[in-house]
């Protein structure tokens, strides 16, 4: 899960930040308009798609973030309570997201 989170986010999270954050921004592109937009976020498999990357992008950070705390700055000796809180966060951020693009 680690290394999927980690290719999705890097395949996918450039494009969308190019897109939104700059490109259309600076008018490069024509930006979609609302409806448009509006109609492409209601399919269900886009949803889901966005769903998934949101998923597998928190995966990869728990299991950066739990490595870089355990291994890197030496909290071994809390390996358990630093490992529940970081995939408790997935699973709230997860679970957060699923209620935002599917309810």
């Amino acid at each position: 899960m680690f290394s999927a989170g980690g290719m999705v986010s890097a395949l996918l999270v450039p494009v969308l930040v190019l897109l939104f954050g700059v490109l259309f921004p600076l008018g490069v592109l024509a930006p979609p308009d609302h409806a448009g937009l509006a109609a492409l976020l209601a399919h269900p498999l886009v949803r889901i798609l966005l769903l998934g990357l949101c998923v597998l992008a928190l995966l990869h950070w728990a299991h950066r973030f739990r490595y870089t705390l355990v291994d890197g700055l030496q909290l071994g000796r809390m390996r358990g309570p630093i490992s529940a809180l970081c995939y408790a966060a997935v699973l709230a951020g997860s679970v957060w997201a699923a209620v935002v693009l599917l309810g």
